[in-house]
Formats: C-alpha cells, structure tokens, sequence
C-alpha cells in the first residue's frame, strides 16, 4: 500500500480512528486482564483495605505498561500478523499506523508507565513490571517462532501482574499471592491451547511453532490443557487457607466446581480435538478466571 494510500485512510478514520487504532495497538482485551488481576492482587494484599491514590496510580502505570509491551510485540510481529486471517487487519499490517508511531507509543507509554508506578508504588513494583516486559517483549515474542514451548515461556510474565499489584501494597508473599499467581499461570494452558488449536492452519502459515503446529495429531496440545486445567483444581482452593473458615469454605466449594467444571470442557476438548470443542473450552476458561477473581474479592479475609 501506497503512502499517499495510507493518508487518505487516516484522513477518512478522522481523529477518532486514530486512537481507536491506538487502543488496538494495546491489546485491550489482555490490558483489561492485566488491570483486573493487578486490582485483584492489591486488594487481597491489604486485606481488603486499599488505598485508592497507590491503587490509581499503580493501574495507571500498569496499564501504560502492558500497552508498550502490546505494542512492541505487534512491531515484532507485523509481518507474520499479515499473513493470518485473525490478525491481518491489525494497526501495523493494515497500514492504518507506520512502525515509527508505534515505536514512539511505545516508547513513551513505557516511560510514563514506569514514572508512575515509581512514584505511587514505589521500586518493588516498578522491577515486577520491567521484568514482565521485558519478558513479554525480549524472550517471549521471539520464542513463538523458535520453540514450541513458547506457551510455558509466556504464562511466566503472563502471571506477574499480580506480583506488581501485591509488590505496591508492601505487604510480605504468602500463600495468597503464591496461589493467585499459580492460578493465573496454570490459567494460560486451557485458554491459549484452545486457541491454538482453533489457529493451527493460520500458526502454521506464519512460521510460528505453536505446539499445535509442531503436533498436528493435538494429542500433546489436548493433555497440556487437561493436565494444566486439572492442576488447578487443588492450587484454585489456596486462597481458602486465608479466609475464615465459613468463608473459606464457601469459596473452596464453588472454586471447586468450577475448576471440576472447567477440567471437564479440557477433557472434552482433549478426547474430540475439534474446532467446536476448543471453542467451549475457550469460552469457559474466559468466564472461568474473571469469576474465580471475583470471589476473591467478595469473601472475606481473615485479617492478621
């Protein structure tokens, strides 16, 4: 596509094109992930007594942030983005941005969100949010073209916003973050291999290693998502161990039967490895974590 082509679809989009074209440059819909689960993480780390100005900040630089990383992986990506059907008309492969506004976005979104989170959270978060980018960005990204183990390597930063929320309240790791954490990481298999599996011929196209491109059989990408989906049957129940016996366990039943629930869609899913199975059990796990942090949220803590 032509420059001149380029600016005239920028002067058509008109202003509100351009941010709209921005926000897709963010990933909303990992941002919203990441802000929940950072939200989540400061609330339980103050027992449910947050300060709302470190709470603001936090989240606001957070989510600059993992809009920079977003932005920086799709820089990293845009060739193979246009050559996949669910990812062609993205910002960069589209031409509606040229790759030097997304390294400007990307730069200055990193540097504000970094101030921010320095100076209403303090050092301890600012280092969980660098090293999550710079996993995302630097081991991650490139690891999708080069191992099929790329999934393993991701669910590592895709955990850690909960270290950044639970790093601003200043409060020691226990049991509490441990468990949100594992319940974050184990979380990525069922979602992401239901996705991979769903991509595979699109994956494939794009030179991309996904393990449902390097096993066509899917069996080793259907015993990755029951096999995760069943780990979290126990590791779902930790946040119980900080509640107050009736409210833990409450939690634990209904943390039980949904993870009972999910671990059935992932079993599903390993046993027909087809498109509609892999889309249950996408929809699940997309209902499966929002609720689960929700409960968190609602059931009391036993206070120290």
């Amino acid at each position: 596509m032509s420059a001149s082509s380029v600016t005239v679809q920028r002067d058509r989009a008109g202003w509100g094109g351009r941010v709209a074209d921005y926000v897709e440059l963010s990933k909303p819909r990992i941002l919203t992930l990441v802000l929940i689960s950072v939200s989540v993480s400061y609330w339980m780390a103050t027992w449910g007594n947050p300060d709302m100005r470190i709470l603001a900040g936090v989240l606001a630089g957070t989510l600059m942030v993992a809009a920079s990383a977003s932005a920086m992986n799709q820089l990293m990506e845009w060739r193979r983005d246009a050559v996949m059907q669910r990812t062609a008309n993205r910002p960069l492969p589209a031409s509606r941005l040229r790759k030097r506004e997304a390294w400007i976005f990307a730069a200055l979104t990193l540097i504000a969100g970094a101030s921010a989170i320095y100076f209403t959270a303090g050092l301890g978060s600012l280092a969980w949010a660098c090293l999550t980018w710079l996993l995302y960005v630097l081991v991650y990204t490139p690891s999708k073209i080069r191992t099929p183990w790329n999934t393993l390597v991701g669910a590592v930063p895709g955990a850690m916003p909960v270290l950044i929320g639970w790093a601003a309240s200043g409060a020691s790791y226990d049991v509490r973050v441990i468990g949100l954490y594992a319940i974050l990481f184990l979380w990525q298999f069922p979602h992401f291999m239901a996705i991979a599996w769903m991509y595979r011929h699109q994956y494939d196209r794009a030179g991309m290693r996904m393990l449902s491109v390097v096993d066509p059989t899917g069996r080793r990408v259907g015993f990755h998502a029951m096999l995760a989906a069943a780990l979290l049957v126990p590791v779902s129940l930790l946040p119980a161990l900080a509640m107050s016996p009736i409210s833990g366990g409450i939690y634990a039943a209904i943390a039980l039967t949904m993870s009972l629930g999910q671990l059935a869609f992932a079993a599903a899913f390993r046993s027909r490895l087809t498109d509609r199975a892999a889309r249950l059990l996408l929809r699940c796990t997309l209902l499966y974590l929002p609720l689960l942090l929700v409960l968190m949220v609602v059931f009391p803590w036993t206070t120290p």
